[in-house]
């Protein structure tokens, strides 16, 4: 996967805001490059969990066609823990073939991480920055 480098930093930055609650939103682009990460409002009513915005998840959708743009993915923060998903992100994945990046702020610096999650089981998967 290619990730663009300005598509990296919004995430980060949103993270970061967002923190202590978790941020969500999602990831365009097109094959197997993530061109931009577009914002969703996060509904749950709890730090430690996301819930998209659905009219922000369709109003982003549609935009993106526009544009000629997928939807490739979804990312999410986990501001106290690592950039691994939790048994409730694979649980709750429910699109196999998009891809799910995490970032971790529970260290010094910020943790990116990109996973396929089907099934169940979640695999790593790798980025190179452009």
């Amino acid at each position: 996967m290619i990730l663009r480098r300005a598509a990296l930093e919004a995430v980060v930055a949103h993270a970061r805001e967002a923190a202590p609650a978790e941020c969500c939103g999602l990831l365009l682009g097109n094959g197997d490059t993530i061109a931009e990460a577009p914002r969703a409002r996060n509904l749950s009513p709890h730090l430690n969990r996301f819930l998209i915005d659905p009219k922000d998840h369709i109003d982003v959708r549609r935009d993106a066609r526009g544009r000629g743009l997928d939807v490739v993915g979804f990312y999410h923060s986990h501001p106290h823990s690592a950039a691994a998903p939790s048994p409730t992100d694979v649980a709750e994945a429910s699109y196999p073939d998009h891809v799910y990046l995490i970032v971790g702020l529970g260290e010094e610096e910020p943790a990116v991480r990109l996973y396929r999650i089907e099934a169940g089981r979640y695999f790593e998967l790798t980025f190179n920055l452009l």
